[in-house]
């Protein structure tokens, strides 16, 4: 085809601004971008784009920002369900005593199935297009995500004591390999090896996991340094740092994604550096269970990604990725004692760009430039709590609620029109989640604090 002559497109979507989130390019005022085939053509401004394409259909956003859908790159979406279950208490106490109790009595796939769609439809409604997911019943996940269209990580649950999922470490690795042939045709759903933290997974058990990471290929997601308690057994144990011990067990790369990683000394810094591996910040459920302060800046400075994830709605208690990016840029300031640390613009490339770098997908998500799927939001600045608007970043990162988000779409699909679910019916989804509470409201623990 000729280059002077316009291409039909499915859609084009014009807005006051654009972020691309891409290196070297700004923020882009009076810009359009087209949609086709589920990914993405432009961007131009919006006189030129006559020149370039003929739309079926047109957006216009004239009070707008358009960005890329947001990465949630830690969540355990079937714990929804518990949301509020067991609030104020540390981690170990709420694990120990109340969250694994409550899933040994409950938690079955229906349940994780119900959850993650509740998760979904919060997660949806909030911009967030692609999460990655740690929790019991990876399949239940698997089947609500697939026909809804989004994008999802599964982290397989693997420790070393039963779970619903599996009866022991072994088991959980024999399962995730089977999972990954079911899964082969689900090109919008990867697979991860989740083992949960290193006090719950023995040296025996990593050996394992080293060599089905090396048989498989797939990225390995782990809580790591969550709590000063954490690090303190971990020496007292093996007189070794629990990232340490990771290190010499040969686990540790680019694949690897810590998560919380709110105890960071020089030597676990020089064992980032060195290996390359990719850090996941929660920051809203590391303060909520007061685990400590994840040293982002700190991180940044030395060049390590940085992703951002809000944990389990058990432990936050939303899924609110815009909450996730202003508590971020915040406690990175108030822990460096740097107002200048992580400003708005990096903050937000924490929750798109960085987020598809940590998650390994980095060469077709988290970014608004052509050829990348075309996930992308629409949030509406022309409101009273964000206007008037100086920087949309700034607006984005420190101003904006989840529910400016006026438009969702991944690959191309909207999810989100004018404010509202497409794919997802929030009555619905409201009315089971209701029905859990019912059916949890006199399990033993509660009450107790």
């Amino acid at each position: 085809m000729p280059a002077n002559v316009p291409r039909d497109v499915d859609l084009l979507i014009e807005a006051r601004w654009i972020l691309p989130m891409s290196d070297g390019l700004p923020t882009l005022e009076n810009h359009a971008i087209a949609v086709h085939d589920g990914r993405l053509l432009g961007p131009w401004p919006q006189a030129e784009s006559a020149l370039h394409v003929r739309p079926e259909r047109v957006v216009r956003l004239e009070h707008h920002a358009l960005l890329p859908g947001l990465i949630n790159a830690h969540n355990h979406a079937g714990m929804s369900l518990m949301r509020g279950f067991a609030d104020d208490l540390p981690l170990m106490t709420w694990l120990n005593q109340h969250i694994w109790p409550a899933e040994s009595a409950y938690v079955t796939h229906e349940f994780v199935a119900d959850g993650t769609r509740l998760a979904c439809a919060e997660m949806l409604r909030g911009g967030t297009t692609t999460f990655a997911d740690m929790y019991l019943s990876p399949e239940a996940v698997a089947e609500v995500v697939a026909p809804l269209g989004m994008r999802v990580q599964l982290c397989t649950p693997l420790i070393d004591f039963p779970t619903p999922w599996a009866p022991d470490f072994t088991t959980g690795l024999m399962k995730t390999d089977a999972l990954r042939d079911q899964l082969a045709g689900y090109p919008r759903i990867s697979l991860a090896l989740g083992p949960h933290a290193p006090y719950t997974v023995g040296d025996a058990s990593l050996d394992r996991l080293l060599e089905t990471q090396h048989h498989l290929g797939l990225p390995i997601q782990m809580h790591v340094h969550e709590t000063a308690d954490e690090v303190e057994r971990g020496m007292a144990q093996d007189g070794k740092r629990p990232l340490r011990r990771l290190f010499d067990a040969g686990l540790l790369g680019p694949h690897f994604q810590a998560v919380h990683m709110t105890q960071i000394d020089d030597s676990d810094l020089e064992i980032l550096c060195e290996t390359k591996t990719r850090v996941i910040h929660c920051p809203q459920s590391n303060l909520k269970l007061a685990s400590g302060f994840c040293p982002v800046a700190r991180l940044l400075d030395n060049d390590i990604a940085v992703a951002l994830g809000t944990d389990g709605a058990a432990s936050n208690n939303d899924l609110d990725m815009f909450d996730e990016m202003k508590c971020a840029a915040l406690l990175a300031k108030g822990v460096s004692g740097d107002a200048a640390a992580l400003p708005a613009m990096a903050a937000l490339a924490m929750a798109t760009r960085e987020g598809a770098r940590v998650l390994g997908m980095e060469s077709h998500l988290g970014r608004l430039q052509e050829g990348f799927e075309a996930d992308l939001i629409a949030v509406d600045l022309d409101k009273i709590n964000s206007v008037p608007v100086h920087h949309p970043a700034s607006a984005i990162v420190y101003a904006v609620n989840s529910q400016q988000v006026s438009h969702v779409w991944i690959g191309g699909e909207a999810h989100v029109v004018d404010g509202q679910l497409t794919s997802l019916d929030s009555d619905a989804i409201v009315a089971e989640s209701q029905r859990y509470r019912d059916i949890m409201r006199h399990f033993p623990a509660q009450g107790d604090h």
